[in-house]
């Protein structure tokens, strides 16, 4: 298959990138259009998953609160914080759902690796962590064959908006790549970086292994 344009998006608000992005899956679906990969920040939100499971810890939220159609519980979006979305047809690139996302975690986990940051996953919790706690949390739906949604990473995003919520109902606190290493690269530059990563993983006919989660 070719490979997934990519697009650096700049700053999102989160409601109408939603709805540009479903429409686009259910293009895709239909083969009525080709594979994206987006990357962004957001404006600061906070959204939650289809199941509307509420992990909050405050009743007031600093940011507004929005419901979606992907998986997982509440959680924060906003400047500093790395989102990548890629829209990708599992069915016609013949990779389960499970694989996908491990192929998309080990993604981060590459591209931590090149500011000398070891990160992993965790068996039964989604995402990548430190040993301090969460730098990166994934949330997907599969939709017709073809996954959209994404994965977010802390950079240097402010942590307090994370105070009123239990990040993915996990009790471990969320933190930055900011806070482990300089970094001199953009967003878009650090987003460049990732997206090279991804498309060589998803675009290798072989699927290797990807390393168990510690």
């Amino acid at each position: 298959m070719t490979m997934p344009q990519y697009h650096w998006l700049g700053r999102q608000s989160y409601a109408p990138f939603l709805q540009n992005m479903q429409q686009r899956a259910t293009a895709i679906a239909a083969a009525e259009a080709g594979e994206l990969i987006w990357a962004c920040e957001h404006e600061p939100v906070y959204t939650t998953g289809w199941r509307g499971i509420d992990n909050r810890s405050a009743a007031v939220l600093p940011a507004p609160w929005l419901a979606t159609d992907r998986g997982g519980q509440t959680t924060f979006h906003g400047p500093g914080q790395l989102m990548l979305y890629p829209l990708i047809s599992l069915r016609q690139r013949k990779i389960s759902v499970r694989h996908y996302i491990a192929i998309f975690e080990q993604s981060v986990i590459d591209l931590l690796q090149q500011f000398n940051l070891t990160a992993y996953r965790r068996c039964g919790m989604a995402g990548v962590w430190t040993d301090e706690g969460k730098i990166a949390a994934i949330g997907m739906r599969v939709s017709n064959g073809v996954a959209y949604h994404g994965m977010a990473l802390n950079v240097d995003a402010d942590l307090q908006y994370f105070r009123v919520i239990n990040p993915c109902g996990t009790g471990l606190k969320a933190v930055n790549l900011k806070s482990y290493v300089e970094v001199s690269d953009s967003m878009q530059q650090i987003a460049g970086r990732w997206q090279d990563i991804f498309q060589a993983a998803i675009q290798s006919e072989s699927h290797g292994e990807i390393g168990h989660c510690p």
